[in-house]
């Protein structure tokens, strides 16, 4: 088994708010291990990256509040006062920004911010610091670096300033590395681009990946393992051949039952889960999917637990109180899931 790099534990995540305390993350627990890449999908709104911005700190106010823990090589990350993460930000755990050019300054050149970040971790000088930029832009694939190093933001296209953000995160050689949503907007051939780039830092370069998407063709292209949330609440996870070819919770049926199939003859109306994602202030009672759910019954005003439900995969959790044999039987009858049928048509 690989070196587990980033252990969660019942990480709760809430802010004060006019309306009442609205909790964003509930009870998330998962790992993440060395060359591993685990992708978090879900609707928007459901907590993805306040939980991975939670990781790195970016969360903190005087209105939230934390609970668990976040250990990355034995440090946790919630607790740690600012000085200490600071030192761990960037040199241990860096995040790729879902936009670039929100998260790059327009007014330094792009080697300049790759540099500084860098020097505020090691002591080398600015020469050196820009010589690093310049091989770490070339190595995500920036033609003529030495000559673009100097360029603003502005004067990349946007895959570019993709390669940029990513080559700022890889500038320390941190052991996990955050993506959130780092293709939206992007045209496909871009899209494979970096998504080969992410994928060859957990393979060859052996670190960490957390893929935060809502597309689920990116997430069967490179994830190992995958974690569905749902209102703040992890509702299903497992390995993609689970998740996708044996899913367990009607919320992952319906998320893949939108996935868009190019060889149905004839084309068909994509299914849509139905009703609204609840409020996460005043969040229903139970299972946070009944009110949506087609296959709600009286159980389901008691939250389920995350637990394995299928002794012959025990990696394999979901959040929901049906068994088994009736999944399965519903599936069959909506049509076969993977990445054929949406079961909650």
């Amino acid at each position: 088994m690989n070196e587990e790099l980033l252990e969660i534990e019942d990480l709760e995540v809430s802010f004060a708010t006019e309306d009442g305390l609205l909790r964003a993350v509930s009870g998330v627990s998962f790992t993440v291990s060395r060359g591993e890449t685990v992708a978090i999908v879900g609707e928007s709104g459901s907590g993805k990256s306040v939980t991975v911005m939670t990781l790195m700190g970016l969360t903190r106010s005087p209105n939230s509040r934390f609970e668990g823990t976040a250990r990355l090589q034995g440090e946790d990350l919630i607790s740690a006062p600012e000085h200490v993460l600071e030192s761990i930000r960037g040199k241990e755990i860096a995040m790729i920004f879902q936009d670039p050019i929100s998260a790059l300054s327009p007014v330094q050149r792009v080697g300049t911010q790759i540099a500084e970040q860098i020097r505020a971790h090691e002591k080398i000088s600015k020469a050196e610091a820009r010589d690093r930029a310049i091989e770490l832009m070339g190595r995500v694939g920036i033609p003529n670096a030495k000559e673009r190093v100097r360029a603003y933001p502005h004067e990349f296209s946007g895959g570019m300033r993709q390669r940029v953000m990513i080559a700022m995160a890889l500038s320390l050689s941190p052991s996990v590395l955050i993506a959130d949503e780092p293709t939206t907007a992007l045209d496909v051939t871009i899209q494979a681009q970096i998504l080969s780039e992410i994928r060859r830092l957990s393979t060859d370069d052996d670190k960490g990946v957390i893929f935060v998407t809502h597309d689920l063709g990116v997430v069967a292209d490179i994830a190992d393992r995958v974690l569905v949330m749902y209102a703040g609440r992890l509702v299903e996870q497992g390995t993609v051949d689970e998740i996708f070819y044996d899913p367990q919770h009607p919320y992952t049926w319906g998320l893949l039952g939108s996935v868009t199939r190019v060889d149905r003859d004839p084309p068909r109306r994509l299914p849509a889960i139905p009703g609204q994602p609840p409020s996460l202030v005043r969040a229903p009672q139970g299972c946070p999917f009944q009110p949506r759910c087609p296959h709600a019954f009286d159980r389901c005003r008691e939250l389920p637990p995350l637990t394995v439900r299928l002794p012959e995969a025990p990696g394999h959790l979901d959040r929901c109180w049906l068994e088994p044999s009736v999944k399965r039987a519903k599936r069959e009858a909506a049509g076969r899931i993977g990445l054929t049928e949406g079961a909650a048509s």
